[in-house]
């Protein structure tokens, strides 16, 4: 695109992501990663919640979470999701589509190990999505697997990653009158190449 220049420039969508995110973490108040992960029930209606991103790899953005929430059981049965990184501070957000994997190797080991262990013991404690009688019946859990793992507990066989792979990715900057810059990112698979569209505000 002729006037895809200044902070749109660039052939890789992921390089540009990286870029705006590092420019978000000098001007967010909080959490410049957070993002607004969509997905789908097993009858279409959608959900959404915050989560925080924590790679955009070479070709795909990652998030960790336990397997057995309610927004990982969508996930699993769609293989698809959505998710909106918005910026107040810099007036630019970036939307992505795509499909989904786990993240369950060496990669998820190395990222669980970097939590402080009040949050690793956090994770093998809590039954997210589940219901849960009082605050007191979480703490107790806590201090149960505290004393089962001790200060070392290894990455639970239900807690792990995801990786979005984009089939979509849409750039959006604020313009003056409400004119926003938008720049659409698409191809057709993961190994196809992209197009760029600009769209309309």
């Amino acid at each position: 695109m002729s006037d895809r220049t200044g902070i749109f420039a660039g052939d890789d969508p992921f390089e540009i992501a990286r870029k705006w995110l590092a420019e978000a973490e000098e001007s967010e108040v909080n959490d410049p990663n957070a993002i607004a992960l969509a997905t789908v029930d097993k009858d279409g209606l959608p959900n959404v919640r915050m989560v925080l991103l924590k790679e955009i790899e070479e070709a795909a953005f990652v998030f960790y979470t336990n397997y057995g929430s309610a927004k990982a059981q969508e996930i699993e049965g769609a293989g698809k999701a959505g998710f909106v990184m918005h910026w107040k501070s810099l007036r630019r957000q970036i939307r992505v589509r795509g499909t989904v994997s786990r993240e369950e190797g060496p990669k998820a080991d190395e990222y669980y190990t970097s939590r402080s262990l009040k949050s690793r013991l956090g994770a093998w404690a809590s039954h997210q999505s589940q219901p849960l009688g009082s605050r007191g019946e979480l703490m107790a859990e806590v201090a149960k697997v505290t004393a089962r793992h001790g200060p070392s507990p290894k990455r639970p066989p239900f807690w792990g990653g995801y990786r979005i792979t984009p089939m979509e990715i849409e750039f959006w900057a604020d313009g003056a009158f409400r004119l926003h810059d938008r720049f659409r990112w698409t191809r057709p698979g993961p190994e196809g190449d992209w197009q760029v569209q600009r769209l309309n505000p």
